[in-house]
């Protein structure tokens, strides 16, 4: 993982998230119930944090920390999307429920880069 790779990574994270934010407030809100709004804006809510944490990472950028960058890549990807998925499908009536199980190992992921970041700075 590079400096490069993961400040993109931020940049592209910290902007989906506004343009999701922006359509789940504006465009989904009258098609999703306020449980699923709830669901999609933690979505939008992870994405973002990590997405500053990636931008902190990679302005500090050491090699060892590569991997908790890549472990907060991997998790938010999972996480946040899999969420996506699972409320728009739920929403449109074909609930896509495989990405159930993603959700929580994105999390995982998201907590082992947290940890590794941990460790790394000790």
């Amino acid at each position: 993982m590079t400096q490069q790779i993961v400040l993109a990574t931020a940049s592209i994270f910290g902007a989906l998230s506004i343009i999701l934010g922006a359509f789940g407030a504006h465009a989904l809100k009258k098609k999703l119930t306020s449980e699923q709004l709830t669901s999609f804006e933690t979505g939008v809510k992870y994405q973002m944090y990590h997405a500053i944490v990636l931008l902190l990472v990679g302005f500090n950028f050491q090699s060892n920390l590569g991997n908790a960058s890549l472990f907060f890549i991997i998790g938010t990807i999972l996480f946040s999307f899999s969420i996506y998925g699972l409320v728009l499908s739920d929403a449109f009536g074909k609930k896509m429920k495989f990405l159930g199980p993603i959700t929580p190992i994105g999390g995982l992921c998201l907590l082992i880069g947290w940890v590794l970041l941990l460790i790394n700075c000790l």
